[in-house]
């Protein structure tokens, strides 16, 4: 008897029979038909999601059950707009001289466990010094813990443009970075960019059309693209396979990106209703990040936070998210969820969620926008970004009703990742 149990054992083991888990989902939130469906049975069979069943089916003999009976159960979140290798500081620009990339690398593993456990199986890194491709990597092979990360590396930016690194320094440190380091100024240059971060490794390209908030230039709006130079960098990136986010606060520079085919559009602070007509013929992604606004204003009233150009830029810009994203809600503009995790302390992004709601996107559209819609913006949708049959173990769970308090995406308790549990409180 023993040696059939054993042969049985090592058959089904061979045959893919291995130890199911069973969560057993007392709420269970579908994004697509936007329906809470009670008493819900998910089945997970490795790494991926075998069934969906109603009711709570009765487990087999090696089965491993999850109890969420008393929790609302969602996929896992999504945050298309994250800088995993940095946090918020007074001492953010005395510190770009001081730490080193390993500094940077050691910070990041912190940053991204604090992300994963706050229910974000995927992020969208989308802008770093190469550290960020670097952590992907170890995480895509287990050796630290952190959600699925798809990274642009290096940003693109315009010569004294927002990722111009040497922007605010003397003359004689100031130097001519180009392509290597993000820096480029005709097609020629950002074509070759494009090129050089798909050498190193990235999964997009970031570029940033305009202005921006904390950086050491005057403007924190105006356009500082062509829209000749932005067609270039989206038809290479379209060459090498990839997809262009593309950072913009004025209204030309938006409109710019959107015209020239980038998949998403960043901010978005002073888009105007030609902007947004454009967002809708060209189905372009409107990535809010209502919380980094809320945030770098709230940094700009404390003395010496920020140095004094940056202080009246956030002060200036940071308060108008909100209406913008409520404005083009309302204007059916295609939503993706991103709050640019790193210019507030990681692990808070479901805030993300209250500043939605306040505007006027019910609980559970939001909830969409930061699973299905953004696994739409990433391209892997055929993945994850949703609960069904096939798709990536990618399963988190709040304590409490969303709908009711939106809150609760702050009270995560379960996480669960390509089929490995890294929270169950």
């Amino acid at each position: 008897m023993r040696k059939l149990l054993l042969i049985l054992s090592v058959l089904s083991a061979c045959c893919g029979f291995a130890q199911r888990t069973i969560i057993y989902c007392g709420k269970l939130i579908d994004v697509k038909t936007l329906q809470v469906l009670p008493e819900m049975s998910i089945i997970v069979d490795g790494n991926k999601i075998s069934d969906v069943q109603k009711g709570y089916v009765t487990p087999g003999q090696n089965d491993k059950q999850i109890d969420c009976k008393n929790k609302t159960v969602m996929p896992g979140l999504i945050d298309c707009h994250v800088h995993l290798e940095s946090e918020t500081s007074p001492h953010a620009f005395e510190n770009e001289f001081k730490l080193n990339p390993a500094d940077h690398a050691f910070l990041s593993v912190g940053y991204a466990e604090k992300t994963l456990m706050a229910g974000f199986t995927t992020v969208r890194d989308v802008g770093g010094s190469g550290v960020d491709i670097s952590l992907r990597n170890a995480i895509n092979k287990g050796m630290v813990k952190g959600p699925r990360v798809y990274t642009s590396g290096k940003a693109l930016s315009s010569t004294g443009g927002h990722g111009d690194p040497t922007n605010g320094l003397r003359n004689d440190l100031m130097g001519d970075p180009g392509p290597r380091e993000g820096v480029v100024n005709n097609p020629d240059e950002c074509r070759k960019a494009v090129r050089m971060r798909y050498k190193e490794g990235s999964d997009l390209i970031k570029v940033l059309a305009t202005g921006g908030v904390l950086s050491l230039e005057k403007d924190g709006a105006g356009a500082q693209f062509t829209e000749e130079e932005l067609r270039a960098i989206v038809q290479t990136a379209r060459d090498y396979g990839m997809r262009v986010a593309a950072h913009a606060h004025g209204a030309e520079g938006i409109k710019r990106a959107i015209r020239a085919g980038v998949a998403s559009i960043e901010h978005g602070t002073y888009m105007d209703d030609e902007a947004i007509e454009l967002f809708k013929k060209y189905g372009v992604f409107y990535v809010p990040t209502i919380i980094a606004g809320k945030s770098v204003a709230d940094s700009a009233k404390k003395p010496g936070y920020f140095p004094e150009v940056i202080a009246g830029k956030a002060s200036a810009v940071g308060p108008l998210i909100q209406n913008t994203f409520a404005k083009a809600y309302k204007a059916g503009v295609r939503i993706a969820f991103g709050t640019d995790a790193g210019v507030y302390a990681h692990g808070k992004n479901w805030i993300e969620f209250q500043y939605m709601t306040e505007a006027g996107m019910p609980a559970l559209e939001a909830i969409r926008a930061a699973t299905m819609n953004a696994a739409d913006l990433i391209g892997i949708s055929e993945k994850t970004g949703s609960i069904e049959k096939g798709k990536l173990a990618d399963i988190v769970a709040v304590d409490g009703d969303p709908q009711k308090d939106i809150q609760v995406m702050g009270k995560v308790k379960f996480v669960m990742k390509d089929g490995v549990v890294y929270k169950n409180e």
